[in-house]
């Protein structure tokens, strides 16, 4: 499929990473970025690909997020690389559509290329609405996929909302055909959640982890991110002091430094095929500090990507510790695997041949050593239980 009818070049002129400076290369230096109208890029070529899309016209009290995309581009590329190799090109930014259902085929259309051509997305928003149609990208790969949000609600929105940026998630659970198996939120904050809405998400079985849990141990976002096909940042869910770039934004939140560990745990995922970056507003971004937070961000996301250890699917059994763990009054036991290359763990959902086939990328589930522990305390771990439900 042609894209390039869908992008409209960056404007090199806005960058301030012209050139080389006293021989420092910086990553603006290294990417290859569409600046000619007529000399689209291929990116079949690249490992990742920078989209920006300048869409916000289904934000929620943040017009203005649309200009976010070249506003990152400015410090993303004058930060100096990490030490490998790297193949990225920056596709520019979608054309706004004439409806924002045209912008949202648009992306579309671009993930579900790029993903089928082994190529991971980098999307910088525009309002978190486009989660969506990043979403439906998969529909058209044929891909039951995990969705991971880090935000302070889940946005839900009422049941007959139109699709904007906090009702989203909404659209993608009616959708139909459905190719969503599970979806897990990071961060969020109870005063911003209904009560109804984490029944919800309960009676759905899907994962949510409040801020204050989360903050309490980070490693344990590891596992929640390493099993996420496509993963969606909203900047709101990061403080107000360390990114006050955004009209919703809150004095709680990540700090800056735990936003971009979160960001590296995506990047060294195996799984993860698609990442997007939403909500910034340069309008209440005067100073650029929210802009070059995010830009920070993707770069943890590029080194963890660029240090990923492959690990996943499993290859060869030779290179994984198995353990097995036999919980009272439980009829199964609970099968450990442990790489021996990473030291990460998965447990594995019993299921007949039949049915790994479908759900082949889903009855591996990533854990922690603390979910071994649990099982070997004779009790089974939430992580196992959850999604053994929605496969039983």
């Amino acid at each position: 499929m042609d894209i390039s009818a869908f992008f409209e070049p960056v404007d090199l002129n806005a960058m301030p990473h012209s050139g080389e400076s006293k021989g420092q290369t910086r990553l603006g230096n290294l990417v290859t970025i569409f600046s000619d109208v007529a000399d689209f890029p291929d990116y079949t070529l690249f490992d990742l690909a920078i989209i920006g899309v300048t869409d916000d016209r289904n934000a929620i009290d943040n017009e203005g997020c649309g200009a976010a995309p070249d506003f990152v581009r400015r410090y993303l590329y004058s930060l100096f690389p990490g030490p490998y190799a790297m193949k990225i090109v920056d596709l520019g930014n979608i054309k706004k559509g004439f409806s924002v259902s045209d912008t949202y085929f648009a992306l579309s259309s671009a993930v579900a290329e790029m993903v089928g051509n082994n190529v991971l997305p980098i999307i910088i928003g525009g309002s978190q609405d486009l989660t969506y149609a990043n979403y439906q990208a998969y529909q058209s790969l044929g891909q039951i996929i995990n969705i991971v949000a880090v935000d302070t609600m889940f946005d839900l929105g009422k049941s007959d909302a139109e699709l904007t940026s906090q009702s989203y998630l909404s659209s993608i659970i009616l959708h139909q055909p459905n190719y969503l198996f599970n979806y897990a939120n990071i961060g969020y904050q109870t005063y911003f959640i209904d009560q109804d809405a984490l029944k919800l998400m309960k009676n759905l079985f899907f994962d949510t982890y409040r801020l204050g849990i989360v903050r309490e141990s980070l490693e344990e976002v590891e596992p929640i991110v390493r099993n996420a096909d496509l993963l969606t940042f909203d900047v709101s869910s990061i403080r107000y002091s360390d990114a006050p770039g955004n009209a919703n934004a809150t004095p709680n939140g990540f700090y800056g430094e735990e936003a971009c560990q979160i960001t590296r745990y995506a990047g060294l995922s195996d799984k993860l095929t698609s990442i997007g970056f939403y909500e910034l507003n340069p309008k209440f971004d005067p100073r650029g500090t929210t802009a070059h937070l995010v830009a920070q961000m993707i770069w943890y996301f590029i080194d963890g990507f660029y240090n990923r250890a492959h690990d996943f699917p499993f290859r060869n059994e030779e290179d994984y510790l198995k353990y097995r763990v036999s919980i009272s009054d439980h009829k199964e036991e609970i099968v450990f695997f442990k790489s021996k290359k990473t030291d990460r763990w998965w447990m594995e959902i019993p299921l007949p041949a039949e049915q790994r086939v479908k759900y082949e990328r889903h009855y591996l589930v990533p854990c922690s050593y603390k979910d071994y522990q649990i099982a070997c305390e004779n009790d089974i771990p939430d992580r196992w239980w959850m999604v053994y439900q929605k496969l039983m």
